[in-house]
């Protein structure tokens, strides 16, 4: 069986440091820090007081009717604008029966709507009747996003979300793509939401001494591969993808931004939280998508590193990392765009996959920025992009993720004139 071409013909994002992808790229290259002090409630109580927020949201803003937006959950409002701005990007002709046929929809998300849950939880227990809203269901369960995204535009593809903790949107990317490949659709809508600063969620890692609590120096707390790293910062909001299959987005004249030539999934098998010793998971999955792509450790020009800023894993990671490449990667751009978002858990991959978009079509690599003190564990001979955005022709590059639960997943994009298009 001839296993189809992917390539993707549409982007959308709403996240701390961009609107929409234009502005996006703009904050990376520029290295804006997206956090902020927590404003939603009260954090009086908490170890951690800040995080990377989208600011002055209101879903009227992105031109949402309110009464519709109450029936959402805030993650799945972040899902429907990011995916409106991809379709918008990609022309897709939704006006054609077929292509509605055939197009999908496969969104990733952590947590879902633990928003409404936290907040629903709190109303009853502060009241004496046990009153729900009749949409506390529909608004919290993680697969309402592509329903609700197929049920504006119509989409009667495949429908359903991916949930594995903080590679979930990456995961969606790797199911969606191998979907087309094997000719069940010619286009999904794929990628990730998460909407997850809420006193839960915050409570919740604080507990786990996962997250930064470098309150002082709230702005700069997010500094992957910084000796004085202490946690990672919280983010929110939605990536967007349009794949399509190779024929189908040349036949009706979409442009294209990249293509996914490979990608590999699989499990540490070791802790529900921790990184396998040396990054051991982490970097099968590499192997696996080098494999699956056709290429050397030497062709890939950039890295999105999972770099979430916590002293276990950015050192796990980088070992991982040295363990595939070897001497190559000192040739390689490393960088970790997370220091700018914050982590945005299950939206996390698809968000990071649009950097990497960036660096294909801008020529840019994206900073790690916050960087002051170096870590004797790490290899500082290794480009990892720090404090200054770096220009440089690339062609192929590699964005990778990992979640608790022991979850990995790497993706491999390249530039459309990497394999020649007919």
């Amino acid at each position: 069986m001839l296993v189809k071409r992917v390539v993707i013909t549409g982007i959308g994002t709403i996240n701390p440091i961009g609107d929409n992808p234009e502005d996006y790229f703009s904050n990376l290259d520029l290295g804006v820090s997206g956090s902020s002090l927590i404003t939603r409630f009260d954090t009086s109580l908490f170890k951690t007081k800040f995080a990377c927020q989208i600011r002055d949201y209101s879903p009227e803003r992105f031109g949402m009717d309110i009464k519709e937006a109450r029936k959402h959950d805030r993650y799945t409002q972040y899902a429907l604008i990011a995916a409106g701005q991809a379709i918008k990007d990609s022309r897709i002709p939704l006006d054609e029966e077929k292509t509605l046929r055939r197009t999908g929809v496969v969104i990733g998300s952590g947590i879902g709507g633990i928003e409404t849950l936290t907040q629903e939880t709190m109303d009853y227990t502060e009241g004496q009747l046990p009153r729900f809203s009749p949409f506390l269901i529909p608004k919290i369960i993680t697969n309402i996003a592509p329903g609700s995204i197929s049920i504006k535009y119509g989409f009667k593809g495949p429908n359903f979300s991916t949930t594995s903790a903080c590679t979930s949107s990456a995961n969606a990317l790797c199911v969606a793509a191998s979907m087309i490949q094997l000719g069940k659709a010619d286009i999904i809508i794929a990628g990730g939401s998460e909407a997850p600063i809420t006193v839960t969620a915050i409570g919740g890692f604080n507990s786990m001494r996962a997250l930064s609590t470098n309150n002082d120096s709230y702005q700069t707390a997010s500094r992957p591969f910084d000796a004085t790293r202490d946690g990672f910062v919280i983010g929110e909001g939605a990536g967007i993808l349009v794949l399509e299959e190779y024929e189908h987005a040349l036949n009706r004249g979409a442009k294209i931004y990249a293509e996914i030539i490979g990608y590999g999934q699989n499990a540490d098998a070791y802790h529900i939280t921790a990184p396998s010793p040396g990054g051991e998971g982490a970097s099968e999955s590499m192997r696996i998508a080098l494999e699956d792509a056709g290429i050397s450790p030497d062709q890939v020009d950039y890295i999105n590193t999972h770099g979430t800023s916590t002293p276990l894993g950015d050192i796990a990671e980088l070992d991982a990392i040295k363990n595939v490449f070897g001497d190559a990667v000192y040739n390689i751009n490393l960088s970790s765009s997370k220091s700018m978002t914050g982590h945005l858990l299950g939206a996390a991959g698809a968000v990071e996959a649009l950097a990497c978009i960036h660096a294909i079509k801008d020529g840019i690599i994206p900073p790690t920025i916050n960087f002051r003190e170096k870590d004797e564990a790490i290899d500082y001979s290794l480009n990892l992009t720090l404090n200054t955005a770096q220009r440089r022709n690339v062609r192929i590059a590699m964005s990778n993720n990992f979640g608790f639960g022991g979850h990995n997943a790497t993706i491999i994009f390249a530039a459309p004139n990497y394999r020649p298009f007919r």
